[in-house]
């Protein structure tokens, strides 16, 4: 919604409806009893990202909260690696209620990094396609380039790091 309204109707017509988006969606899972936790989580990051724009009066501010998030997760998976925590075996472990153990065996590890680094690739990708759009002052394809490079480009590498994984864990004994 930012980047089609703020393509026609400027910075302030942008802020305003895809605030507007972002409350609707909360009504609409309150009107449904759906949970309204992931509605608030969303109107929040759209409020922070609007208050940045606001502030600087651009609407490639709008991005920047993501860029610095993007910016976090990438150091963090690559961090993980370089530890020999790789992310992606924490969450995994810790969501299946597993525990460590992953850690002592080789090939696990091998999967888990693997997976971490596929994640870390996102990131870094997104914080270097971004950030050049970003430092371009694009704010129309850095709001495109957002879209492709979000939910599509991390449900590709969650995908794979579900095959991974999975691959991983079959190949050794229990």
């Amino acid at each position: 919604m930012f980047v089609l309204v703020n393509l026609i109707g400027g910075l302030q017509a942008a802020l305003y409806s895809a605030l507007a988006v972002g409350v609707g969606v909360m009504v609409w899972r309150l009107v449904r009893r759906d949970p309204i936790q992931p509605a608030v989580s969303g109107l929040l990051g759209v409020g922070i990202c609007a208050l940045v724009a606001r502030q600087t009066g651009e609407a490639r501010g709008f991005y920047l909260p993501g860029l610095l998030i993007s910016s976090f997760f990438a150091l963090t998976a690559i961090v993980s690696m370089i530890v020999r925590w790789p992310i992606a075996g924490v969450i995994w472990n810790g969501i299946n209620s597993r525990g460590m153990e992953w850690r002592e065996n080789p090939a696990l590890l091998r999967a888990y990094t693997i997976a971490t680094g596929l994640l870390a690739i996102v990131f870094v990708s997104r914080v270097v396609v971004q950030g050049l759009l970003y430092d371009a002052n694009a704010e129309t394809w850095l709001g495109i380039a957002r879209l492709a490079m979000g939910y599509p480009l991390l449900a590709l590498a969650l995908l794979a790091t579900v095959l991974i994984v999975r691959r991983a864990e079959s190949a050794t004994p229990a």
